[in-house]
């Protein structure tokens, strides 16, 4: 039977009463994920657990890899039965990896499935899992209402056309699903050939021809009224850290030139670009009335052999130890002088830096915004129980946990939402845990009522979706 209880992750009576009284129950705002709208917008079946569960899932494509598994039964052509067979075989061994837990409750939510997952019943639960699948209740809008979802936020490049954003919007369903405007390929020059094909799918998308730098922001502020236009009211960019000049060291306009005649740029002129062209689309969000979310410090593509084999996104990613604070400050600090700096989310994904980061959001919050610059949730590496705890223990001493907005997904995959149970609980465990021991007061309907915020009603009030 599965260790999975009602009570699961909550150690004393508060913390169950917490989360029992008033975490369980809340809607879920997922304001991140990389979820398939075109999924959601044709209500998908998917074909088996392997398809909703493994295709995507990079935090088990690196498990499997850890155990031996050939690539074939994680990247590879393998038959989807046989893959699910090879990530049984290893579930067992992911002990105190989140994914050992992940697994289970993804299992007992949504399949009403007890039985730890191993080779032993491998097959049993690929062909239980697999009819449920087929139902409408398991289909892409099912599987969110389990979950009682009223928000998901996909990720979407500048040049989407949102067809299917439009499409579940005039289906009139209980679940909003909003875009996510997420610029990285606007910036990334340092691929002139790549980044020219880029340029010309980005006119095309804006009825623009992009010749001159300043064709190019004619462009980003076209498409971001198109986003605007259809519901988005957020931004995202992955970035190593922010860079700040203080002074213009390049041309931009001339560097854009050169950079559409095929020169490789210097890093310092990537960086330049980079700032230069960020500054704008962060006026451009502030006037919109938008959130700007900055996801920093990831290494990515780190095994070149497998990013030329299977390209990005792959599993090959890790924690960089990239200088964060001044460019940080610097940059949120030009943006605050001028009045036009956006709601912002900091997620760091180095924890070494996390006091920086819950530091940082204090410095540049405003009068009538509550918890305008924002520590964000502990983040990919960080989403797992310890780093959970020390982003939110880190926040709590250096700002105000009531703030918060919370936890999102962050995920490609639709079985991914009891994360958000996940998060409730250690939450009330925390404060529960803090309750029993005299450090908080037994006043249950208060503390409760931050549980609440915390879980749904700041999310629902800051992003105003």
């Amino acid at each position: 039977m599965s260790f999975i209880t009602e009570d699961f992750l909550l150690e004393t009576d508060e913390a169950k009463r917490l989360f029992h009284d008033h975490a369980a129950h809340l809607p879920i705002i997922d304001y991140h994920s990389h979820l398939s709208p075109k999924e959601l917008a044709t209500d998908h079946n998917f074909e088996n657990i392997s398809e909703a569960w493994l295709r995507y899932d990079h935090y088990k494509w690196r498990a499997m890899r850890t155990m031996g598994i050939q690539e074939q039964y994680i990247t590879g052509d393998a038959p989807d039965v046989e893959k699910f067979q090879k990530w049984a075989e290893i579930a067992p061994y992911t002990i105190r990896n989140p994914l050992y837990h992940w697994t289970q409750l993804e299992l007992k939510r949504y399949f009403e499935i007890d039985s730890l997952l191993s080779k032993n019943n491998a097959d049993t639960i690929y062909k239980t899992t697999t009819e449920q699948l087929q139902s409408s209740s398991h289909s892409a809008l099912g599987l969110l209402a389990m979950m009682n979802v009223d928000v998901v936020c996909t990720t979407d490049d500048p040049t989407d056309n949102l067809e299917h954003h439009r499409k579940l919007r005039a289906m009139g369903t209980k679940v909003q699903m909003h875009p996510t405007f997420r610029p990285d390929k606007v910036y990334a020059i340092d691929n002139p050939e790549e980044y020219r094909n880029y340029l010309e799918k980005l006119g095309n998308s804006s009825g623009k021809s992009i010749n001159t730098y300043a064709d190019l922001l004619d462009a980003l502020e076209d498409r971001i009224s198109f986003f605007h236009d259809n519901g988005c009211r957020i931004a995202d960019h992955g970035l190593e850290f922010l860079s700040f000049f203080e002074s213009s060291p390049h041309d931009v306009e001339a560097l854009f030139s050169t950079i559409l005649e095929g020169r490789i740029p210097s890093p310092d002129e990537v960086r330049y670009f980079q700032y230069h062209t960020l500054s704008h689309l962060c006026h451009m969000y502030h006037q919109k009335g938008w959130v700007q979310q900055f996801h920093l410090g990831a290494l990515r593509n780190t095994n070149k052999q497998m990013y030329h084999k299977l390209g990005p996104d792959a599993g090959f990613d890790s924690i960089g130890d990239f200088p964060q604070a001044q460019g940080l400050a610097k940059f949120l600090g030009s943006l605050d002088g001028s009045n036009q700096l956006a709601k912002t989310i900091l997620y760091n994904l180095n924890p070494a830096w996390n006091e920086v980061f819950a530091t940082m959001a204090g410095n540049f919050n405003s009068e009538g915004v509550k918890g305008k610059i924002q520590f964000g949730s502990g983040w990919w590496y960080n989403d797992q129980l310890n780093g959970m705890e020390r982003q939110l223990n880190t926040l709590s001493n250096m700002g105000l946990l009531s703030c918060f907005v919370g936890m999102l997904t962050d995920s490609r995959s639709l079985l991914s939402f009891p994360r958000h149970e996940y998060f409730r609980r250690l939450l009330c465990n925390m404060l529960g845990t803090e309750i029993k021991k005299g450090l908080l007061p037994y006043d249950l309907d208060h503390i409760g009522s931050i549980v609440k915020d915390i879980c749904y009603f700041n999310a629902k009030n800051y992003f105003d979706l």
